[in-house]
């Protein structure tokens, strides 16, 4: 029996969870004052490299005695440049709850060879916060990308603690209120809540980080790639937009639009707002459907950005498949594009609701998933 379409189409199907959805009023001719074809160390390269820093703190509310830098590869690049700048100098507890988080555990443990704490939670679930001793240097994310489990608040994180806190807010950033005050070190990537374009992250340090930097040498070498101090102090450079490497003017540009439009949607506060409108939308219709619910199972822990959903219907024989086979019916149509769970998640969808997606574009796309749900469901009937 064929199942009816809905009337209504997304506008912008694009809800992949990096690199996510550009910014709603984008058009290749905002970036035509790229500097091209120009060094980044002359004066109009310095300048907007400063200003991507500058409009960074602004937005983001970062204190003035933080620094804030524009690094290679990524949010990657920034939190590996920071756990092998600053990690080993005192005992430190890795926290995990998804693929990434359990990623800088590898690294720690099986490359810097450090005997770690490490704490992890199941995939839906978040590592009680209450039993890490943050008198250790703590790693962890504060978005759980691939898992859509997020640190509620920073309450739990005492000021006065003496270890550092090393946070990768990669999916998290202008969409979450980040606590700067227990944070000393926080990285993200432009490609995420801002829908910039990837390879560049961003390094942001409070002073007791800098201390540390200026205090301690790891015990391994580090690549020139990784190194923020020179003769024991900070290479102040990198923070006012000498980058380490060659950045490109073109992405500089594109996040230089971005965060003019995140000011135009009322900052970092409107910007919030857009994620949660985004989130509700999907929360209204999870509530409303009894065959598919959020992989993260307290509402308090659940992220408003990548927001992973599970199957839950007795009929589906194979999740994994059933899972794939409804996101290729709305690839197919052009209605939700790169929506399927993350390789090393469970069976699910995951859907972006970043800053950059409208919400007229959620709601238009979950009949659809409701579509897509039923036809595969009869499909599963047809062939057995």
């Amino acid at each position: 029996m064929a199942i009816a379409q809905p009337a209504t189409r997304p506008a912008n199907p694009r809800f992949s969870s990096g690199p996510c959805a550009k910014i709603p009023t984008f058009e290749l001719n905002k970036l035509a004052d790229a500097a091209l074809g120009r060094s980044h160390r002359a004066a109009v390269g310095k300048d907007k490299l400063k200003a991507a820093i500058e409009e960074t703190r602004d937005l983001l509310g970062v204190p003035a005695d933080y620094k804030i830098g524009i690094v290679p590869a990524s949010d990657t690049g920034a939190f590996e440049m920071a756990m092998w700048s600053l990690l080993g100098q005192r005992p430190c507890e890795m926290l995990a709850w998804e693929s990434f988080g359990a990623g800088w555990v590898t690294d720690v443990v099986k490359q810097l060879k450090l005997d770690a704490e490490v704490k992890t939670a199941e995939y839906g679930e978040i590592v009680d916060l209450s039993t890490v001793d943050f008198n250790k240097d703590v790693c962890f994310t504060w978005n759980g990308t691939t898992s859509g489990v997020r640190v509620p608040n920073g309450d739990v994180i005492p000021a006065d603690r003496d270890g550092l806190t090393l946070c990768d807010a990669t999916s998290a950033a202008f969409a979450m209120d980040l606590p700067w005050d227990k944070l000393d070190v926080t990285t993200f990537s432009w490609q995420k809540v801002l829908g910039g374009e990837a390879a560049h992250g961003m390094l942001i340090l409070s002073p007791r980080a800098v201390e540390r930097l200026e205090s301690y040498t790891p015990a391994w070498p580090l690549p020139k790639i990784f190194r923020l101090t020179k003769g024991g102090k900070l290479i102040e450079g990198i923070f006012k937009g000498e980058t380490i490497n060659t950045p490109s003017m073109l992405a500089v540009e594109d996040y230089l639009v971005a965060l003019d439009w995140a000011r135009s949607v009322g900052g970092l506060e409107g910007m919030i707002a857009r994620a949660d409108a985004n989130t509700a939308a999907i929360t209204g219709f999870v509530e409303t459907h009894d065959w598919i619910d959020f992989l993260a199972t307290d509402p308090a822990t659940r992220s408003n950005t990548s927001v992973c959903l599970k199957f839950t219907d007795d009929q589906i024989a194979d999740g994994a498949a059933f899972a794939k086979a409804v996101a290729k019916r709305l690839a197919d149509e052009n209605i939700a594009l790169d929506i399927g769970a993350y390789r090393d998640a469970p069976a699910g969808l995951r859907i972006w609701c970043g800053s950059t997606v409208e919400t007229s574009d959620i709601e238009a796309m979950l009949p659809w998933l409701e579509w897509a749900f039923d036809a595969e469901i009869e499909a599963q009937k047809a062939a057995a």
